[in-house]
């Protein structure tokens, strides 16, 4: 008996060694130049692989694994190729190795090379790539590395642009990567506008385009002639991450749908935390000079008036601008003066308890079916205290929130 379950365990030890995780195992790359190929520095790895390899993120069967899944910086004709030292095999391990290359082939488009040299090939017609749809504002970032000033761009464009449909295919690809509950869309329906970024870079004398980032938008209709634009994905390349390149497509965005009269406000679907944070910047960048949040205003409370102008002039919904103003009141706020500080804690602990009594309601409700001794004092005495310290929590948290964004503010 012993000896049958420390054999047991040398099969397990033996098998444990053919596990990868797959975070690690897929090495991605966008290339510039062939040398990028060998060149370590230009690897980047998922955060998330859930979505293809299973919860565990976890490929069986290989020791030594590399997914390699490289991209051609602009138009992202795709190199991939599976790697491995070893592999079980289920003739003498009764095992068998995952199937690696189905799952993988099933996310990206068909089209895409297999070998190095067809790739580099592919590379020196990147000259060709331009980016898609209608140029719609033009930046530049300082970049320490290169000591120069490098320059971007952001378009907008749609499926009725020649190689876009295919070019988005490819695209997409990244979201399950790095978007948790990434899903993709369907391409089909007209409503989706997409908006790009890209990063213009200098080869052989020749003025090339790289994917940076971008983002999806749905226009929902809204009776009878309006529209709201919900955004649906936004992704900014890992190595481009950390640069601005999010405030800059979210700001263009707005910006694009300011100037339509039908369009009513922006939202967006099941933001990340990320995103939050990255949105409270723009919108705060954009309504902090007007009128209705001058600090005088401010202090007097969030108004009807805040309500129209951030709609009406910059399409921003009544949620967001409940934040806008709960980030330039912290501004305006000597959080030094006790009564100054008093009042705005009140005035956003008023809004953070709404959830609260609202489940209040409902457990009255709920307690009303009950026998009346099973109700005890104690018992919302005890949710009171929780509800207190709670509270209390959430405010700081949006407090240090805030004070970021109005950080980073300071410094734009």
């Amino acid at each position: 008996k012993k000896s049958f379950s420390s054999g047991l365990t040398a099969v397990e030890k033996k098998l444990a060694e053919y596990k990868c995780n797959t975070n690690e195992a897929i090495q991605l790359k966008l290339v510039r130049f062939p040398e990028d190929l060998e060149d370590d520095n230009t690897t980047f790895n998922p955060e998330y692989s859930h979505q293809v390899f299973g919860d565990d993120e976890v490929a069986f069967g290989y020791k030594g694994l590399k997914i390699l899944l490289y991209y051609i910086a602009g138009n992202l004709s795709t190199l991939f190729r599976v790697e491995y030292t070893s592999k079980v095999n289920d003739k003498f391990d009764c095992v068998e190795a995952d199937d690696v290359e189905s799952k993988i082939r099933e996310i990206i488009p068909p089209g895409f090379c297999t070998n190095t040299d067809d790739f580099v090939s592919l590379l020196e017609k990147e000259v060709n790539f331009k980016p898609f749809g209608m140029l719609l504002h033009t930046y530049s970032i300082h970049n320490e590395e290169a000591g120069e000033d490098i320059t971007y761009q952001i378009y907008k464009a749609d499926m009725t642009c020649p190689g876009f449909r295919e070019y988005h295919e490819r695209l997409q690809t990244f979201l399950m990567w790095f978007i948790e509950t990434a899903s993709f869309i369907d391409v089909d329906d007209e409503r989706w506008n997409y908006f790009l970024v890209f990063e213009k870079y200098n080869k052989d004398g020749a003025t090339l385009f790289a994917t940076v980032g971008y983002m999806t938008v749905y226009n929902y209709y809204v009776y009878p002639d309006k529209t709201r634009p919900r955004v649906s994905q936004m992704l900014i390349l890992p190595p481009f991450q950390g640069e601005g390149h999010g405030a800059q497509l979210l700001e263009t965005v707005h910006r694009y749908y300011m100037s339509s009269p039908t369009v009513l406000d922006i939202t967006a679907e099941d933001p990340s935390e990320n995103y939050v944070k990255l949105r409270d910047y723009v919108l705060v960048k954009l309504c902090q000079d007007l009128l209705c949040f001058s600090p005088v205003k401010l202090m007097q409370g969030f108004s009807q008036e805040m309500v129209t102008e951030a709609q009406q002039k910059l399409k921003i919904n009544k949620q967001h601008t409940r934040r806008v103003y709960e980030i330039l009141r912290l501004r305006a706020t000597n959080m030094g003066d006790a009564e100054q500080s008093r009042s705005y804690r009140l005035d956003v602990k008023r809004r953070l308890i709404g959830p609260y009594k609202k489940k209040q309601r409902e457990l009255a409700k709920m307690r009303r079916c009950l026998r009346p001794e099973e109700m005890t004092n104690q018992l919302n005495q005890i949710d009171l205290n929780l509800q207190r310290e709670q509270l209390e929590e959430s405010f700081q948290q949006l407090v240090s929130d805030y004070r970021r964004v109005l950080e980073r503010l300071a410094q734009a």
